[in-house]
């Protein structure tokens, strides 16, 4: 199978309230926008990838739901900013046993976040050829 391209759908209960939160509260950019201007897809860009908030859902998810994984430049700097937003924080960031910062966050409708920041000695950043 070749991939072209690729992305990640949300269906929300209240797919107004998603969009804000990942447009609004995440800051995440528009790639797209589709469908009635009452009740619009969008579609963010999301690193190398793409997350897609459309439709409708049943509404909150359960545990072993998909999550996103996002990696930001300073997960210290989003905690504060997200937080003073009033973003449901689920783990506060904290140094993993693998090397990298972590704090897991939920969407309105409970989907897990995972931000993810790789610090500046780890071994991603350097190049392990010699």
């Amino acid at each position: 199978m070749e991939v072209l391209s690729s992305r990640v759908l949300i269906r929300s209960a209240d797919p107004e309230r998603a969009r804000r939160f990942y447009r609004d509260v995440l800051g995440l950019a528009v790639y797209r926008e589709f469908g009635p201007p009452d009740d619009p897809g969008l579609v963010f860009f999301l690193g190398s990838g793409f997350l897609e908030v459309s439709g409708r859902g049943q509404g909150t998810v359960g545990e072993g739901a998909p999550m996103l994984w996002m990696q930001v430049r300073d997960v210290h700097a989003e905690h504060a900013r997200l937080a003073q937003g009033g973003v449901r924080i689920v783990r506060e960031p904290r140094a993993e046993p693998w090397g990298l910062v972590e704090m897991w966050i939920e969407d309105p409708d409970g989907v897990r976040i995972v931000l993810v920041q790789v610090p500046d000695d780890h071994p991603l950043r350097r190049d392990q050829r010699g």
